[in-house]
């Protein structure tokens, strides 16, 4: 029930009761005369017996007699006596008032008149002002018995049913953490449960699924980064064919399985990216490795030949080998597709001191080519997803490349930096030791 209806029903109530009230309160005041006639006669046989002494009365205040109270006045209207100031003393305004008029007879001759005062108006008037006490305090805890329930409603139908309904927007929504509180105690208690048990199975149908979606794009992913292994040793394999080729049917058919090679590798790299792209994290287990492996996968990444001067400092690292092997032919790729030049790596170990004093050591392994390198405001943007520098433009790429990279490599506690050079672009890979 919404407060303006509980407001408006509370007014017509309010209104109905006093108007009832005022009613009754403003009775006519009519009716017969309620006294005893044997009192009455008593009172009128007094009179005419004391007439004497009460017909030289002027105007006098009187007592009441038998609870009576009255006037006298003679046969030429005078008022003799009156036992009160409000009392009829006119034969019409007795009249109008229904009191009772009788006549005054001393030796069988009318002398004046005995006004009665009629007590039915007053005495309606105040039973009709207790009818009205009553019927106003019958309003009045009808009234208290509709905001009770009005209350009641509010707490265990309606405010129950908003809960429920926030909850279910909630879950539209999309937000399957939040509990719904137990309250048994309503008209929708027994639903209480069972919504919150379809969230729990909400969450967890949901979970799964995620589960299942993350479990089938890291596979793909996996898949994707294996095939591109063999590919580029069949394009190395390809490229020493060119060269060896005695006629030009053979160059045309190394031509051909060179040209397949790189449409599958786009195709998989294409596959790998989409998959990344929606992939919000990836599994990283390191272990401790040898820098030494970091040279087997810069000579399998390196099947164009083009790093030509290599320096890898001999220490331990900590790596997920897998993401290594994945990160360096990203950076190699990207070095043949953007610069096509020789690539130089050379390492250094680097001292930090990180919290509580502990001293941390860093293996630096710098790739740089002479393409040129990228402006300075794009070097910080070229690690985020989907960013390429001004020299990407007409070429293939999706911009990922360097940001996995990144990400892989925080993942393994370390970071990847670039900077430009003499003659082109720096990546570093900073590999905790």
């Amino acid at each position: 029930m919404k407060l303006r209806y509980l407001i408006i029903y509370i007014l017509i109530f309010v209104i109905l009761g006093t108007v009832i009230c005022i009613r009754i309160a403003r009775g006519d005041g009519t009716g017969e005369s309620q006294a005893k006639t044997t009192e009455i006669n008593r009172l009128l046989i007094s009179i005419e017996e004391d007439w004497n002494r009460v017909s030289i009365k002027d105007a006098e205040l009187a007592e009441k007699v038998d609870g009576l109270d009255y006037s006298v006045i003679d046969s030429n209207s005078k008022v003799l006596e009156f036992t009160r100031d409000d009392i009829s003393t006119t034969v019409s305004a007795a009249t109008t008032h229904y009191d009772i008029i009788r006549d005054v007879e001393v030796d069988g001759e009318v002398v004046g008149k005995l006004i009665i005062h009629n007590p039915s108006g007053e005495q309606l008037q105040a039973r009709n002002k207790h009818y009205a006490l009553l019927a106003a305090m019958m309003f009045a805890v009808i009234l208290a018995l509709l905001v009770i329930y009005s209350l009641y409603i509010q707490m265990r139908v309606i405010s129950p049913f908003a809960k429920l309904k926030k909850f279910a927007t909630r879950i539209a929504s999309g937000d399957l953490d939040s509990p719904l509180e137990m309250d048994k105690g309503h008209v929708f208690g027994e639903f209480t449960e069972a919504f919150d048990i379809m969230r729990e199975e909400l969450k967890s149908s949901r979970e799964r699924e995620e589960a299942a979606v993350k479990s089938r794009k890291e596979l793909v992913a996996e898949l994707s980064h294996d095939i591109k292994t063999p590919v580029a040793s069949i394009k190395a394999m390809a490229d020493v064919m060119s060269l060896t080729a005695t006629d030009d049917e053979q160059r045309k058919m190394v031509a051909s399985i060179n040209g397949k090679a790189d449409q599958i590798d786009n195709l998989i790299s294409n596959l790998f990216h989409a998959t990344l792209e929606e992939l919000e994290q990836l599994e990283v287990n390191v272990e401790d490795l040898s820098s030494l492996d970091l040279l087997q996968m810069i000579n399998e990444a390196d099947y164009m030949n083009r790093v030509t001067d290599i320096d890898i400092k001999e220490a331990v690292i900590v790596g997920d080998r897998l993401r290594l092997n994945q990160i360096v032919t990203n950076i190699i790729s990207n070095s043949y597709k953007y610069a096509g030049t020789d690539i130089k790596v050379v390492s250094h170990i680097e001292n930090e001191t990180a919290a509580k004093g502990k001293n941390m050591q860093f293996l630096v392994v710098e790739f740089s080519d002479k393409g040129g390198g990228v402006l300075e405001s794009e070097l910080e943007l070229i690690t985020e997803k989907f960013k390429r520098g001004s020299n990407a433009e007409g070429k293939d790429g999706s911009g990922l490349g360097l940001y996995i990279s990144n990400y892989l490599m925080n993942k393994m506690g370390g970071n990847l930096a670039c900077r430009n050079n003499d003659e082109g672009l720096t990546v570093s890979l900073r590999i905790k030791m």
